[in-house]
């Protein structure tokens, strides 16, 4: 008896493991799902809302919605293409982005998703919010203007580097990233080899020294958008 869960993503029959999440065996079956909160070495958040699919007409975030035999799930219907571009679109508007002039252009994801999801600009109004930046670290800043609350930063943090740097706090439009410190970054056990630090999907948490040392143009995601890395491996070729 096998035990793989059968179950159809888009039309498409996808076998998963059994306790697989809907996000992760659609990764081994090479279906890309876009995302910003998840990855694959942290434990499921469900925070940005990007991977929203519909399971069996419902609403779920894929990263966090398991797998179950013979569900329907649809990610690339014109209703859902068009609830993913209306939330990246929020988040640049949310924040100060300004792509051309940002370190992670080229290796952001959040600009990789938009350009995937088709977004030349942002539809919504811009709210130019007042956020701080925090430098006194040796070899990190912080840039608040960037940061999309994905909590990428806090889970690495605690699950990878062992430690406690980075927390949510504030509740609304207040909530923001804090660190482990009553003044300032540099306070912190912060390290410029932790996970916490490459784990930032924007240019809010960034190393010194190393800006532009790939040029614009060679980054990650100019060459080939988001995604193609799984796409790449589909089993149904």
């Amino acid at each position: 008896m096998s035990d793989k869960i059968k179950f159809t993503i888009d039309d498409v029959e996808i076998e998963a493991e059994a306790g697989q999440t809907i996000l992760q065996a659609a990764d081994a079956a090479g279906v890309y799902i876009p995302r910003l909160c998840a990855n694959k070495n942290l434990t499921p958040h469900g925070s940005c809302r990007v991977c929203t699919v519909k399971v069996n007409g419902r609403s779920q975030a894929a990263c966090t919605q398991p797998v179950a035999p013979g569900i329907n799930v649809e990610s690339e219907s014109e209703e859902i293409k068009a609830y993913r571009k209306s939330l990246v679109e929020m988040l640049f508007v949310e924040g100060n982005h300004y792509c051309m002039f940002c370190e992670k252009s080229g290796n952001c994801e959040l600009q990789a998703v938009a350009y995937r999801l088709g977004i030349d600009a942002p539809k919504h109004e811009y709210l130019f919010p007042s956020r701080d930046v925090d430098a006194s670290h040796p070899e990190i800043f912080i840039d608040r203007n960037r940061c999309i609350l994905c909590g990428r930063c806090v889970r690495a943090s605690k699950e990878l580097d062992g430690k406690n740097v980075f927390q949510f706090v504030g509740r609304g439009i207040h909530k923001k990233v804090a660190v482990n410190s009553d003044a300032k970054l540099s306070d912190t056990e912060l390290a410029g080899v932790d996970m916490a630090v490459s784990s930032c999907p924007v240019g809010a948490i960034l190393r010194k020294r190393v800006g532009f040392a790939i040029p614009v143009g060679q980054r990650l995601y100019d060459a080939k958008p988001i995604g193609s890395d799984i796409e790449a491996s589909r089993t149904d070729k």
